[in-house]
């Protein structure tokens, strides 16, 4: 079983964290018997704890069918202070531990770049051989939905390009933009890709509607694509390119895991990107202590990026 963790609210009534635990976890996995599974409940465990949360607070918090369970509107709404009260509670426990000379918790670092798992990964395994009571987890995501993941406390780090907002930066690295244009194309023996030939090409877009850098390079350049296709996955979108159905436009960090009929090409004219890691004021302990290896392990880090 877990670890029950109550608090009283001023006004008496006793507030159990791991039933709000509980309910995040129904909600990211979609199921109430995968939550049971993850969390080490029984699944009608996990339904005592849910019905109870949703009599406290005097309203349904999910909508229950054959395919799994959802979120209603109103927890919709709570969704952002659920997400602050455990993450006040996670901290509250990692300060605990470290008074008595302990380090503990749990760490999410997400990134944008398929290129930093393997150096990232190797800063983690060092990193828990030194604090074996800290557990460090790999996320990934495009650059404005890992942050928005940090401000709502779902990660504690994110390896992202620049974007703008309150959080603490620090710089990793400098990233490029380049065109992804199949090798048979006239367009693949020039030494840079126009930018305004993406009017013209059939163009494939990566995370269609979504704040990208693609969208944000496009926009800066008023080129209006001609659209063709669209994918949720960067190597989807190679394999398509690979295949002739047009051309597209990526992160240079992300042409590096994949070698094909495909040629990388810079973009005329150059489109740099600040890529750094973004982190809150109010990290937790141990995502504070994660955080100081990595950024004394920068050096290593960006060397291993930059030879790759």
């Amino acid at each position: 079983m877990g670890t029950r963790t109550k608090e009283k609210t001023k006004g008496g009534r006793d507030l159990d964290l791991d039933r709000y635990r509980a309910l995040l976890c129904a909600i990211e996995t979609g199921s109430l018997s995968a939550a049971a599974e993850e969390l080490n409940y029984t699944p009608s465990g996990i339904s005592r704890m849910l019905a109870a949360l949703e009599e406290e607070h005097g309203f349904p918090l999910l909508i229950r069918g054959r395919s799994g369970v959802t979120p209603t509107s109103a927890c919709e709404e709570l969704l952002p202070a659920m997400r602050e009260l455990l993450f006040a509670g996670e901290r509250l426990s990692q300060l605990s531990d470290r008074l008595r000379g302990l380090d503990t918790g749990n760490v999410v670092v997400g990134t944008a770049y398929s290129a930093f798992y393997a150096p990232l990964s190797r800063i983690i395994s060092d990193f828990h051989r030194r604090y074996p009571g800290i557990q460090v987890q790999i996320a990934g995501g495009y650059s404005t939905e890992l942050l928005e993941k940090l401000n709502t406390y779902e990660l504690d780090l994110c390896i992202i390009s620049h974007r703008e907002g309150p959080h603490q930066w620090l710089p990793v690295c400098e990233d490029h933009m380049t065109a992804w244009v199949p090798a048979g194309h006239p367009l693949a023996e020039l030494p840079a890709f126009p930018v305004e030939k993406y009017a013209e090409e059939p163009y494939i877009e990566t995370y269609p509607g979504k704040d990208v850098d693609n969208v944000r390079v496009l926009a800066r350049c008023r080129v209006k694509p001609n659209l063709r296709f669209s994918t949720s996955d960067s190597l989807a979108t190679y394999s398509m390119v690979e295949a002739g159905l047009g051309v597209s436009m990526n992160n240079a960090l992300n042409g590096r895991s994949w070698s094909g009929s495909v040629r990388i090409l810079p973009l005329d004219p150059p489109q740099p990107v600040e890529v750094g890691a973004a982190f809150l004021q109010d990290i937790s302990p141990a995502a504070g202590v994660f955080l100081d290896y990595f950024r004394s392990s920068l050096d290593s880090l960006t060397a291993e990026i930059k030879k790759a």
